[in-house]
């Protein structure tokens, strides 16, 4: 029987979901709202506003997981939502109908995915690099799994930040000669009405953004001291996939428009902002300890996503196989997170 405080905290954990997927939602709209009465092209907005928008329930939970110093949360949450988009959003979507992959996330989205997610995992293990851990901790004993291998220090951090502000600025400036100028022009009262309310939108999300992820990481840290589980396991399941559902939502509504470039970009440019901004952003404001679970994990975020590389380049397509395998894999992992 669950008694009634887990069941208190089960409830704020899905209200704090709630508040973090709206909050990220009507800040997005808000925050193009703005963009278009001042005549900012679309596609700027999509590259900037919405990839933040995107990654704000993750970087809710993970900033404050960090600050209150539950680093598991905080590093599992990222590692967690960034596996759950590659195997899961993009392996359902393409398992519905094959998924065409654009010239530039071949050229451009996906390497620099997987250098970012090379360079966390290097700075992650600081430890194995100062040559006190090998030969030392067996990282296949899971009794050694909770053990710190690293930390992901202040400039490391502020470096995976600096990352974020250079991708925008790739992103956007390879945009540029494809943009038409834009953006229709509204009477003043128009303008100033949406104005007010836009900014209304973007303060009410920012501020459900900001009690969702706290909902999120004290209740989650209460349900899983009472039932057993560690911060780690709850990170890499519920708090991973709450914090995804917008992702996952986008991918599969794109992929039944037929847009297949948001459908990718969208799990790409998730990802790729989960690491630099989210973590980058997270390490910069307070240090986080890198446990051997974690930085296992890391390197399971880097090995998948040199396949999807591999598969993307072989015949420019995720295909149904490929997209099932994904789910297949997801299977596998959880079942591996669960029983170590």
């Amino acid at each position: 029987m669950l008694n009634i405080d887990i069941i208190i905290a089960i409830v704020l954990l899905l209200v704090g979901f709630v508040l973090l997927i709206k909050g990220a939602d009507i800040f997005v709209e808000g925050s193009s709202n703005v963009a278009a009465i001042f005549g900012i092209p679309s596609v700027i907005v999509g590259l900037t506003i919405v990839a933040i928008g995107t990654s704000l329930p993750e970087a809710a939970v993970s900033i404050s997981a960090a600050l209150k110093g539950s680093n598991a949360i905080a590093v599992s949450n990222v590692v967690g939502s960034n596996i759950f988009n590659i195997l899961v959003v993009l392996g359902l979507t393409s398992a519905i109908r094959s998924t065409k992959v654009n010239k530039d996330v071949i050229k451009r989205d996906l390497p620099y995915c997987i250098i970012v997610s090379f360079l966390l995992l290097i700075f992650c293990i600081d430890k194995v690099w100062a040559g006190n851990i090998i030969g030392k901790i067996n990282i296949f004993n899971s009794a050694n799994g909770e053990k710190v291998i690293g930390t992901l220090q202040r400039v490391e951090g502020m470096l995976l930040f600096f990352g974020f502000i250079l991708y925008l600025f790739i992103t956007v400036k390879s945009a540029l000669p494809s943009i038409n100028n834009g953006g229709g022009e509204k009477k003043d009262d128009d303008k100033k009405k949406g104005i007010l309310k836009s900014i209304i939108f973007i303060v009410l999300g920012i501020a459900a953004i900001a009690i969702g992820g706290d909902f999120v990481v004290d209740n989650a840290k209460t349900i899983a001291l009472a039932v057993g589980m560690s911060e780690t396991l709850v990170g890499l399941t519920i708090v991973a996939v709450g914090t995804s559902l917008p992702e996952l939502v986008t991918s599969l509504v794109a992929i039944k428009k037929g847009e297949d470039d948001i459908a990718l970009g969208n799990v790409v440019g998730s990802n790729i902002s989960n690491i630099v901004f989210v973590l980058g952003l997270s390490g910069l404001l307070n240090p986080i300890k890198i446990s051997v679970f974690s930085a296992i994990d890391l390197m399971i975020v880097l090995i998948i996503t040199c396949i999807v590389f591999v598969m993307a380049i072989t015949g420019r397509k995720i295909n149904r196989l490929e997209g099932s395998l994904g789910l297949v894999l997801y299977v596998l992992f959880m079942t591996y997170t669960i029983i170590r």
